[in-house]
């Protein structure tokens, strides 16, 4: 459904790195990507549906979900929030593209919620579920959602495989969405000349303390974060050698300690970077600029 009305923008919806809330932290990830009238999700974690609507954007209006790998924290609720829209009068297909898997998911989602789903079809009259996601694998190269070209990466995300970075273009802009990842050098050409970079981030020094506070993972945790995820000042290396025009930092980890605040990521990240800088908060809009045209 076209969004026409709406101004060319993503809406940070969860910037928490890691699937696990408590109180007072901020939702794992989703990323609202709206241009040239269409709406897309990326990613699908906790609080996503809650995030689109937040937005401003029903649930049943979204053009296209893309999930950039299965980590919990980027799929949990893609099955709740289709069945939401379902609900809320979703009556068209959604196209999911995501990693070989995600159809399994669904499968299995649709057979969890077998009761609920056969009761709403006979008492309702709803339309089939099932067949509202057009699941697609994701995968390196480019492909076409409506008005945009989609570009993936294949990104630094050990022990996954299938995650990608996404890149869309559209008549006038540019994002790039670093997925989970290591620094990497294939992002600076990924990202050349971007409107916006949005690219996870870690704080280094913030590792020991969120290995202490989960408290139920071992040295392998750390293991994980340290060769999977992008510290801050690398980040900011990778957009300035790109050239992006903004940057914003997402995924952040850690996000739920007192002792590290914006302030700590603004240091970090002005180290390699002193461009247009966006700390990642839940419901963030960014702005992309009006064409020129």
């Amino acid at each position: 459904m076209s969004q026409d009305h709406r101004p060319n923008r993503v809406v940070l919806l969860g910037t928490k790195g890691g699937p696990a809330i408590r109180p007072g932290t901020g939702m794992p990830t989703a990323t609202l990507v709206q241009m040239d009238g269409m709406a897309v999700l990326v990613d699908a974690g906790l609080g996503a549906a809650r995030g689109v609507c937040d937005a401003g954007v029903p649930l049943e209006a979204l053009d296209a979900i893309v999930i950039t790998h299965l980590h919990s924290d980027h799929y949990l609720e893609l099955g709740p929030l289709l069945h939401t829209a379902w609900t809320a009068g979703l009556k068209r297909p959604i196209k999911v593209i995501g990693p070989e898997g995600l159809a399994d998911y669904w499968r299995h989602f649709l057979a969890s919620m077998q009761f609920d789903v056969e009761l709403r079809l006979r008492d309702e009259g709803r339309p089939h579920l099932a067949a509202l996601a057009d699941i697609h694998v994701l995968a390196e190269g480019a492909q076409t959602l409506g008005p945009l070209t989609l570009h993936t990466l294949r990104n630094e995300h050990p022990p996954i495989d299938d995650s990608y970075a996404l890149r869309f273009e559209g008549a006038d802009h540019r994002i790039v969405l670093s997925g989970d990842t290591a620094p990497m050098e294939a992002m600076i050409p990924f990202a050349k000349d971007a409107d916006l970079l949005v690219h996870e981030a870690m704080l280094s020094a913030g590792i020991d303390a969120l290995c202490t506070r989960v408290g139920n993972g071992d040295e392998r945790l750390r293991h994980h974060l340290e060769r999977s995820h992008a510290p801050a000042d690398q980040v900011g290396t990778i957009a300035t050698q790109a050239g992006v025009k903004q940057l914003a930092l997402n995924h952040l980890v850690p996000v739920d300690d007192p002792d590290f605040t914006e302030a700590h990521w603004i240091a970090e990240t002005r180290r390699t970077w002193d461009g247009p800088l966006h700390v990642g908060r839940d419901g963030l809009e960014i702005l992309l600029p009006a064409s020129d045209s």
